[in-house]
């Protein structure tokens, strides 16, 4: 039987309001996508490491204040440095303990990154296009593993309890299906960065 949940409208981690949310039986998470990164428009990256925007950290009091409301047990974040550093500041306000996980980490583009997306050859986006599941960059990662691990990271998220989890677009639009039990969508949107989304579960 899967779990009942409500997950709560994206919002933007820069927004100046504070969201607060009703004890729960269960669990929450809080599902934070790391903050905008200084790469040019265009630009092909997974597990290429890349700098945040400056001007990142002056957001993080705010967000603490709105995850707070949460009791977070724990920080869990991607191990790529656009997640641990907010991770860890977040982690330090919040008065919680870090830890990594390397199951959400952001989609592996192999021999694709590093490029633009213009340079990557027509035919191959193609096929990603009509085999979102099955196809793999060479030397990179399908989406039915990158769903894969999704999975193992959710199935230690709902052992674990309350935490604030600090991702990527790839991982995050799957988390919120996968916690709840549902069929995760490849296509779905990806959430912004910097933006903010809470899964309740019953």
């Amino acid at each position: 039987m899967r779990p009942a949940c409500r997950k709560a409208p994206r919002l933007s981690a820069c927004a100046c309001s504070i969201a607060w949310w009703p004890s729960i039986t269960k669990a929450e998470f809080a599902l934070l996508r790391h903050p905008p990164v200084g790469v040019p428009p265009g630009l092909c990256y997974g597990r290429t490491e890349v700098p945040l925007l400056d001007g990142w950290r002056d957001t993080m009091p705010a967000l603490a204040d709105r995850i707070r409301p949460l009791r977070p047990l724990q920080v869990v974040s991607s191990p790529a440095v656009r997640c641990v550093g907010p991770a860890s500041l977040l982690a330090g306000l919040l008065g919680a303990p870090l830890r990594t996980d390397a199951d959400l980490r952001e989609l592996d583009f192999g021999d694709w990154e590093g490029l633009r997306w213009d340079e990557v050859p027509r035919p191959a986006l193609d096929a990603w296009a009509s085999d979102p599941l099955g196809f793999a960059p060479p030397a990179g990662e399908s989406g039915t593993a990158l769903i894969r691990r999704v999975r193992r990271a959710a199935d230690r998220l709902r052992a674990e309890g309350n935490a604030l989890v600090v991702s990527h677009g790839g991982p995050l639009r799957l988390l919120p299906a996968i916690l709840c039990g549902e069929t995760p969508n490849l296509l779905d949107p990806a959430p912004g960065m910097g933006s903010l989304r809470i899964v309740t579960m019953m």
